[in-house]
């Protein structure tokens, strides 16, 4: 194990194959990420409060404590050469202790950033990027003004802690914005103008120490309840210009921050045919699911390439188009799920993530189809999933 400490001195050097991975979060993400590091003999540890979850399944090593455990946080980040991360839900205090003993790979600062909606914007915002409009809410009297300037409806939103439409509430009016703050406490709110949406996509970029960048095509996102249902690539060709767009703001964006790791961009595409950011998370995302199967070097691997300081992959598609669908824990509910005509299709690919209770609106696993066209693949893998739930 390398001897870090802390210095820029020792950003640069290589993590080599075979040495010991990090892994701060247990779920599907660092599921996947551990199996893509043990293909090149990387050994992975684990640390998380839960006790067995996606990852802890797929390792031989795991610390099943708690974040805000300073003493075994040292401990673990003592025991490896490098920690990423899978989930940026992660106490500031617990990145600053692990960073002590070795590198953590995003940093502390980009997870500052990611974890609070007003201090991701606001940056974004004052690099010049194209952002979705927002103000900061100080308070029931200035969200009357900022309707004023916004329009309604609005999207109010905690600035921290969410996820999955979790923290975040549209409202039409005054009155329903003051009912939303008071249900949202004493904590700090941003409010957001409600885009007319044409679609979103999403854009995932990796940067390793050495400086270089590499951004995957486009991805295509459809959403239920607030949760991803459908992602495809490549997008349609009247979005071509905007992908170059989207691309060039991913390698700034990674510039800008001095990127360490994995990085997903969310975009809205507005039916004007603009382009702006959502918002951005340090890690893999559930958008770039399909690169398992879709694309030369999986998001996966690519997270531990730039971590480790290793040459990044090639990101280009090794199929005309592919799809993703999500298999919440509802695929369960009625009946036995039929996963075996996923496995008679010769272009299907079935991933499920070792959960053993499924909820509705939880992600059990996910399934990706290989297709000649956009159409066909989303088309298709729609098609499978209802044929897996006996729907058709």
């Amino acid at each position: 194990m390398t001897q870090w400490n802390g210095s820029s001195a020792s950003v640069a050097s290589t993590i080599g194959l075979g040495s010991r991975i990090g892994v701060f979060g247990g779920g599907q993400l660092g599921r996947m990420l551990a199996q893509a590091a043990q293909r090149l003999g990387y050994q992975v540890v684990v640390y998380s409060p839960e006790v067995n979850g996606p990852a802890h399944q797929v390792v031989s090593e795991s610390y099943s404590r708690d974040f805000a455990d300073l003493d075994s946080v040292r401990q673990f980040a003592k025991s490896v050469d490098v920690i990423t991360l899978e989930f940026e839900n992660i106490p500031a205090s617990t990145v600053e202790e692990a960073s002590r003993w070795c590198p953590v790979r995003p940093g502390a600062a980009i997870l500052a950033m990611a974890q609070h909606r007003l201090k991701e914007k606001s940056t974004l915002r004052d690099w010049g990027l194209p952002v979705t409009p927002f103000r900061e809410v100080s308070g029931s009297g200035s969200i009357e003004k900022i309707g004023g300037e916004l329009g309604w409806p609005l999207v109010l939103k905690t600035a921290t802690s969410g996820y999955d439409g979790k923290g975040q509430r549209k409202v039409h009016s005054l009155g329903e914005a003051k009912i939303c703050l008071e249900e949202f406490g004493e904590v700090e709110v941003i409010a957001e103008q409600l885009i007319d949406l044409e679609v979103e996509v999403s854009a995932i970029v990796a940067r390793n120490p050495r400086g270089e960048v590499a951004v995957y095509p486009l991805f295509m996102n459809e959403h239920f309840n607030h949760i991803l249902d459908v992602t495809c690539c490549p997008v349609p060709s009247r979005w071509k210009s905007l992908e170059s767009q989207a691309t060039e703001i991913a390698h700034e964006i990674a510039d800008k921050m001095t990127l360490e790791g994995l990085l997903c961009i969310e975009f809205f595409i507005d039916t004007k045919g603009s382009l702006m950011i959502n918002e951005i998370a340090p890690r893999p995302h559930n958008s770039g699911h399909l690169t398992l199967e879709a694309c030369r070097t999986n998001q996966f691997e690519q997270q531990l390439r730039a971590v480790c300081n290793l040459p990044l992959g090639e990101v280009t598609l090794t199929s005309p188009s592919a799809a993703m669908a999500n298999l919440l824990g509802d695929v369960w509910i009625e009946r036995k799920p039929r996963f075996e005509i996923a496995l008679s299709n010769p272009m299907a690919s079935l991933h499920l993530y070792g959960k053993s209770e499924p909820k509705p609106g939880r992600k059990m696993g996910h399934l990706t189809l290989l297709a000649q066209s956009q159409q066909e693949a989303t088309e298709g893998v729609r098609r499978l999933r209802s044929q897996i739930k006996g729907e058709l």
